[in-house]
């Protein structure tokens, strides 16, 4: 998963040293409330659903509500069609689910997903707990990778919402550091952009690699505009939108914004048989 969104974060430009295709590291995604961390699980969800390898686990309490109509691999059926999304309402739900991943029919994912993590840990904060889910979510993401064999393996990420940028004021942060040695972090950028909802991405892929950094963008149009952090000097130039070197746009709404889209009830239920999410 560290890859994947590395690959979504620098859409549109070179790979550079590390970026050959490999899931990566199970990593955590950092962010206070309406961070946009949804929407970045999705575009990680779409890319990861376009490689071929398999499909995405989107694990998540509650279905969403729109899906973004604007990007290629959104208005891509085929890729909506290998995102299964799954709606454990408790984490009692969510354990019996990844403890019985073992005995599922379907193909193995290459990528799962849970958003909100804190939601769940609320209901039993205990450190415990916290050491066992997040145990529990490696090994089976470790199980698909094995099912996958030589076609590949298994990414994870899980979203954690944050209240305060200060890692002592989240219950348990430290401890789920041991377990996924990749963040990344979504900070409010102190640029001033008005009605647009502007963060700044910082990628670890363990504590000896480098830091990779993007300013993320969402314009009041839903589209998600990023680029290498500190080129943003064009970000406020609606005259100058796109034309900036390595910069990518995607139609994505920032969480907690309105956005265009449509509801993913009327995509994806049909097939599923469930409620479905964006």
């Amino acid at each position: 998963m560290a890859e994947t969104l590395r690959r979504v974060l620098n859409a549109g430009r070179a790979a550079g040293p590390g970026e050959d295709g490999a899931a990566g590291p199970p990593l955590l995604l950092l962010g206070a409330p309406r961070s946009a961390q949804t929407s970045l699980l999705f575009a990680a969800a779409l890319e990861a659903a376009g490689e071929g390898r398999g499909p995405v686990l989107f694990l998540t309490r509650r279905p969403l509500q729109s899906l973004p109509l604007s990007t290629p691999a959104a208005r891509d059926h085929w890729r909506l069609q290998k995102v299964r999304f799954q709606y454990p309402s408790s984490i009692q739900e969510l354990l019996q689910l990844l403890a019985s991943a073992h005995e599922a029919p379907a193909p193995a994912p290459s990528l799962l997903l849970l958003d909100g993590l804190e939601e769940y840990l609320a209901e039993d904060p205990g450190a415990q707990e916290a050491a066992y889910l997040a145990a529990l979510l490696l090994d089976t993401a470790a199980y698909f990778s094995h099912r996958l064999g030589a076609n590949g393996s298994c990414g994870l990420v899980v979203a954690l919402e944050t209240q305060k940028e200060a890692d002592g004021d989240t219950p348990h942060l430290a401890l789920l550091h041991r377990y996924f040695p990749a963040q990344c972090r979504l900070q409010p950028d102190a640029l001033d952009l008005g009605q647009h909802c502007c963060l700044r991405a910082s990628l670890e892929l363990g504590k000896l690699s480098p830091r990779t950094e993007w300013s993320v963008t969402f314009l009041p149009s839903g589209e998600m505009k990023t680029t290498p952090w500190p080129a943003q000097a064009s970000l406020l130039s609606p005259d100058k939108k796109g034309s900036s070197a390595g910069s990518q746009f995607l139609t994505l709404g920032c969480d907690g914004l309105p956005g265009p889209g449509l509801p993913l009830d009327g995509v994806l239920t049909s097939r599923t048989g469930t409620d479905s999410k964006t």
